[in-house]
């Protein structure tokens, strides 16, 4: 292969070897099942899981700090003040701190310790999060950091503008939003935006239809639904389903109306094809891309940043909900929207199942912890759906209204409604399919 020097000063060749070795490591980590101890699953997982039971002590303590850290942050940068939406979440990191406090403690009312309560969001939920997402944060490296993204992403431009209504170079930011962080991801949609790359209805598809959580956040749904067996299946299902949801909404109001003057493309090169183009700029990135110790110290801290603001959140929100799906009947309002879609997707107690998914509004695990005994479809139906709506209050729903984007609150809450519908309606074959062909059970 030809020497040509990229920007980094290094080779063609030397860039050509990190793309295809550092792209293979992510790959390996995240989607090939490996068995330990009689355990199939990916590595990330059984990293986290030989954390949590060999050295469940220093894992306890190292996700009390990031809570406490996502907690008194805010106030002492001063954050906390920034705007309403800002002030209530801050307030309820604070709450998350108190009640992982009090469950430690073991101090409290009786209420809060049954075992579908502070139990389960902080043994099942929190403790796996707060190991899980550094963990994979540092695997995200690899799958991202070296090219193999930018590869894909102009592999992908000619598709982009006739099903997702989005320029080519929305491409890299899709595949960015769906297998790394949402705030992140968020940062990028807000920052093209902001230099007119992006029409403000392309800033909201992309905001709203591809900005959902990370492949990291999808391993703690699986696990807590007893899916990670079918791991390949899950990750691959969702992101299908989330796509579809996407191309559908983007061609709905209120996104199909929002200001779009005229399509902005970027062309290949002059006399390159799009093959080549894609390896070039995968190159280019592996050749202008950190060292690996620098790129894995940067991922890491990244991941321990967003787990400290998701844990605390986690714990208040995740128990204010459990509350409410216990003892009130908003979710059981809420549900009765969404039964037409659980019903039409002939779905086993399309009431319970609608009740539950729609709890996915204020914290998108909330479905996977109320279902986690439900029968294996409405499990896969649920673990899908939680990723593919995208939006929830808990986290998503307030970093889309810190962006300059202008979508309000009222058109965050009716695109979530409808793609937490379409997303039931286009797993469900899938989980058919998959239970009728031995896939999944």
């Amino acid at each position: 292969m030809t020497d040509i020097t990229t920007q980094s000063g290094g080779s063609r060749t030397g860039a050509g070897l990190k793309l295809v070795f550092f792209s293979l490591i992510g790959i390996v980590l995240f989607f090939v099942p490996v068995t330990i101890a009689g355990k199939s699953t990916i590595l990330l997982d059984h990293a986290a899981t030989a954390i949590a039971t060999q050295l469940r002590p220093v894992a306890v303590a190292f996700v009390c700090l990031l809570i406490a850290y996502g907690a008194i942050a805010p106030f002492v940068r001063g954050t906390w003040k920034k705007n309403v939406t800002e002030t209530v979440f801050s307030l309820l990191r604070v709450l998350g701190l108190v009640l992982a406090g009090m469950y430690l403690a073991g101090v409290g009312p009786q209420v809060l310790f049954a075992p579908d309560m502070l139990p389960f969001l902080f043994d099942k939920l929190v403790l796996s999060v707060g190991l899980i997402v550094p963990i994979g944060a540092l695997a995200l490296a690899f799958l991202i950091g070296y090219g193999l993204l930018e590869f894909t992403g102009v592999l992908v431009q000619p598709v982009m503008r006739p099903i997702w209504r989005t320029p080519g170079w929305s491409a890299i930011d899709a595949v960015a939003s769906f297998v790394g962080s949402y705030s992140l991801a968020l940062l990028i949609t807000d920052r093209v935006f902001k230099e007119g790359k992006y029409t403000v209805r392309e800033a909201a598809i992309i905001a709203t239809g591809f900005s959902t959580v990370s492949a990291t956040f999808m391993i703690i749904v699986a696990k807590t639904l007893g899916l990670m067996d079918s791991w390949n299946l899950y990750f691959w299902s969702t992101l299908v389903v989330t796509f579809l949801v996407s191309a559908i909404t983007a061609r709905l109001w209120p996104i199909a109306g929002m200001d779009h003057p005229a399509d902005r493309d970027q062309p290949l090169p002059e006399g390159k094809g799009r093959i080549a183009t894609a390896i070039d700029t995968g190159l280019e990135q592996a050749g202008v891309a950190k060292n690996l110790p620098g790129m894995l110290r940067d991922s890491f801290l990244d991941g321990l940043r967003m787990a400290s603001l998701i844990l605390p959140s986690i714990m208040a929100v995740g128990l204010l909900g459990l509350l409410a799906a216990k003892y009130t009947p908003i979710f059981d309002v809420l549900g009765i929207t969404l039964y037409p879609f659980t019903w039409i997707a002939q779905l086993d107690e399309p009431m319970l199942a609608a009740k539950s998914l729609a709890a996915g509004l204020a914290e998108m695990f909330l479905p996977a912890i109320l279902l986690k005994d439900a029968d294996i479809s409405l499990k896969f139906i649920a673990a899908i759906v939680s990723v593919s709506q995208v939006l929830f209050l808990s986290a998503s729903i307030p970093c889309v209204l810190a962006t300059s984007i202008p979508l309000s609150f009222k058109d965050l809450i009716v695109i979530w409604y409808i793609r937490t519908g379409l997303s039931i309606v286009l797993a469900a074959p899938i989980a058919w399919i998959a239970i009728s062909m031995g896939w999944l059970g």
